[in-house]
């Protein structure tokens, strides 16, 4: 195989501290087990499937478990093992920090100290904390903090604040509708337009965002908020940036690029929550695409990654 090339921004790291948390309480993530990790077999998967860099993150139900204190302790715990792993690899490793919602004072100050003491790559935001949604007016003061330090923020989603489908785990399914029901509420509660210098990575090609996009601006200025122009709202929406994780398939893909702005659509496998027989599905997929314009494949894979993160360009 030629030289691993990829970055990919959707990849999962699985502290013993967090699993521990997790087993201690009887969670799991969404009725998905909490697979085995370590960087040895993490590389491996890498090597066998081109990716050069994996930015690494902690997934649903992310690190507030209970307590406020709680919340707090873990998240210091499971970034600073993060900032290990990619302390010894900076070149095959990055990482997104984990902050504790709902409790914003913890969230703020553990964005912070990740960002400037631990020299994360940006921070990972669950889609609901507990049923509070990204856009929620309470957490004004974190993305005014991550705008002023011009952060990355992925967002990964999490189980909606609902019943599981019976027989169907939430990342099937629930996944996808939760993404896109934080991005809509981001940009209904105008997080989007009021914090310009954030860079958004949605998970999963969005959910289904790129393919009703427009359905929510047509309805939005017509019947839930007539002072707002069409147009205004698909500009928001366009603001994102989305990994391909589980969605480079022949009906998501065409639709994700014909929405998405250039530069704006990233690599993402989802390891080891997704097998690596499910990425090599999906690479197959990305490999075979027909009808990427010159350049395009390789923006996707590497180009529009080393933008948001300069430290890994070549």
């Amino acid at each position: 195989m030629d030289r691993p090339a990829r970055i990919d921004v959707h990849q999962h790291i699985v502290p013993p501290v967090w699993a521990k948390a997790l087993d201690a309480r009887g969670l799991d993530s969404g009725g998905w087990a909490i697979p085995a990790w370590s960087p040895r077999d993490a590389l491996a998967m890498m090597d066998q499937q081109g990716i050069a860099t994996g930015v690494l993150s902690v997934t649903a139900p992310g690190v507030h478990l209970g307590s406020d204190q709680d919340g707090r302790t873990l998240a210091r715990a499971v970034n600073e093992y993060g900032a290990e792993v990619v302390k010894d690899r900076p070149d095959r490793f990055g990482h997104f920090a984990s902050v504790p919602l709902p409790d914003i004072d913890g969230a703020v100050a553990e964005a912070v100290h990740a960002l400037d003491t631990l020299g994360a790559d940006g921070v990972v935001l669950m889609s609901n904390a507990h049923g509070r949604y990204l856009g929620d007016p309470d957490f004004e003061p974190l993305w005014a903090e991550l705008d002023r330090r011009r952060a990355n923020v992925f967002v990964h989603p999490a189980q909606p604040p609902m019943p599981l489908l019976p027989g169907t785990p939430a990342p099937l399914a629930d996944y996808v509708f939760d993404t896109t029901r934080t991005a809509l509420n981001l940009v209904l509660r105008g997080v989007m337009g009021r914090y310009p210098n954030v860079r958004v990575i949605l998970s999963h090609g969005g959910g289904f965002l790129p393919y009703a996009a427009y359905r929510f601006s047509g309805l939005t200025s017509t019947a839930v908020d007539p002072d707002r122009d069409a147009e205004d709202v698909v500009r928001d929406l366009k603001r994102f940036h989305f990994d391909t994780a589980l969605s480079a398939s022949p009906s998501a893909l065409p639709a994700l690029l014909a929405f998405a702005e250039p530069g704006h659509v990233l690599y993402g496998s989802d390891w080891p929550f997704a097998p690596q027989e499910a990425g090599s599905y999906y690479n197959r997929f990305l490999e075979s695409y027909p009808d990427f314009a010159p350049g395009q494949a390789e923006a996707i894979d590497r180009g529009s990654a080393e933008v948001l993160f300069p430290r890994l360009a070549r």
